[in-house]
């Protein structure tokens, strides 16, 4: 089954059948169902269920539970090409629900904000495939599919998203029109991705001359699609010796107000010349290439 997932904001609660529709109203041709997973939240989040707000718990009237939710530690996003990464947990039901049949579907999502009224929830393009192990418990694996650059506004992200995203997992049942909901399953990093250069002049340099060493770090910007300097960032300068493996950090720099690092050192030894990110909670680490220079 194709799976489309958008985050419209929904209110009062809805019926399964309002938010899984016929593959001829969904965009991708030869599918067989799309689900809404933002319906599928406000349908809880709206209706008044206590239950919901409480991280972990189990909502709905199908018999299923999730647990063992792994997915990566961290999902960097840039500006243009889509994101996926691969999920994997233990689905248990009750012994009337069929997960072979053709009118069950169970999918991964991620959702920022809280359970009760998430701002952004991300989801799969395909229905997650699972393998029963017994005959109550099956193992299964989906993915979760982030495209930064979508015209669809439901599945925009937002720059203030970046940071901590929590795991849920969906259920449905299309014949009883039953379902389940399980958040806080898990939690994941989702990062405006970053990039970082280096150029260490002048090259070659006198043994003993100064070494200026530029450089910028940038970021991801999901509102407008493009890289922009990360200013106020420490980072550091580092050293690798030619014929050394490894690197030592030199000392430590700030980006200005643009992103841009400049620094000098002085030269001993031929080498290589890289910043060092140690990265934050929305933005991951990176390490510019190192830059060579000879030294007379």
């Amino acid at each position: 089954m194709r799976i489309r997932a958008t985050v419209a904001a929904v209110s009062g609660a809805l019926a399964l059948s309002a938010f899984v529709v016929p593959a001829a109203q969904a965009a991708d041709a030869g599918s067989s169902h799309r689900v809404d997973f933002a319906k599928y939240f406000g349908q809880y989040a709206s209706s008044g269920k206590t239950a919901f707000s409480a991280s972990g718990a189990v909502e709905g009237d199908l018999d299923v539970s999730f647990s063992n939710f792994k997915i990566a530690k961290a999902i960097k996003v840039g500006t243009t090409n889509k994101v996926s990464t691969t999920v994997t947990y233990t689905l248990t039901h009750g012994a009337d629900v069929d997960i072979t049949s053709d009118n069950f579907l169970t999918v991964p999502v991620i959702y920022h904000g809280s359970d009760a009224t998430p701002d952004s929830v991300q989801g799969p393009d395909l229905a997650a495939v699972c393998k029963a192990v017994s005959a109550t418990t099956a193992t299964c694996k989906g993915s979760i599919d982030i495209y930064p650059k979508t015209t669809d506004a439901d599945l925009k992200l937002r720059n203030s998203y970046a940071g901590t995203w929590h795991g849920a997992g969906i259920a449905l049942d299309l014949e009883s029109e039953q379902s389940a909901l399980q958040t806080g399953l898990a939690t994941t990093l989702v990062q405006r991705n970053s990039t970082l250069t280096v150029n260490a002049a002048p090259e070659p340099v006198k043994k003993g001359a100064t070494v200026t060493v530029t450089g910028k770090l940038s970021r991801a910007n999901w509102e407008d699609h493009k890289y922009h300097g990360y200013t106020g960032q420490s980072v550091q300068l580092q050293f690798r010796k030619k014929g050394s493996s490894t690197y030592s950090t030199l000392k430590t720099v700030k980006t200005d107000s643009t992103g841009n690092l400049k620094t000098t050192t002085k030269a001993t030894v031929d080498g290589y010349y890289r910043y060092a990110f140690a990265g934050t909670s929305t933005t991951p680490a990176v390490n510019a290439t190192g830059d060579f220079v000879d030294v007379k």
